[in-house]
C-alpha cells in the first residue's frame, strides 16, 4: 500500500521557521516528481513547491523563503519554510506522481496524497 505521511507542522510566530517532512512507503519515489500543496480555510488547494531529481519549482508567494529537497535513500521529501507569514497558515499536503512526468503546479497531475499537516503562523 502506497502511503505519504507528513510531519513537522505546528504553531510558530511570524518570522519563524518550520521544516516539514513527507515520508513515502510502499514504493520508491526517487524518479518521480513530488510536491507540496496547501489549503487555507475557505480557499482552494494551491501549489507551493515541487521537485524532480534536482529540478525544483516554487509558487511566487514562497520563492526565496521556502526550499524543497529530497533524500532518496529515505524516500522522503522536505519543505524548509523560513520567514513565515500569517498568510502561510494552512494545511500542507505532500503529493507524488505515479509515473515519470514533468514538474507540475497542478494538483490533478499528482496521484498520491498525504493527509496533511497543520501549519499555523501567528502575528
Amino acid at each position: 500500500q502506497v502511503q505519504l505521511v507528513e510531519s513537522g507542522g505546528g504553531l510558530v510566530q511570524a518570522g519563524g521557521s518550520l521544516r516539514l517532512s513527507c515520508a513515502g512507503s510502499g514504493r520508491t519515489f526517487s524518479s518521480v516528481a513530488m510536491g507540496w500543496f496547501r489549503q487555507a480555510p475557505g480557499k482552494d488547494r494551491e501549489f507551493v513547491a515541487a521537485i524532480r531529481w534536482s529540478d525544483t519549482a516554487y509558487a511566487d508567494s514562497v520563492k526565496g523563503r521556502f526550499t524543497i529537497s529530497r533524500d532518496n535513500a529515505k524516500n522522503t521529501v522536505y519543505l524548509q519554510m523560513n520567514s513565515l507569514k500569517p498568510e502561510d497558515t494552512a494545511v500542507y499536503y505532500c503529493a507524488a506522481r505515479r509515473t515519470i512526468g514533468a514538474l507540475s503546479p497542478n494538483a490533478g497531475a499528482y496521484d498520491y496524497w498525504g493527509r496533511g499537516t497543520q501549519v499555523t503562523v501567528s502575528s
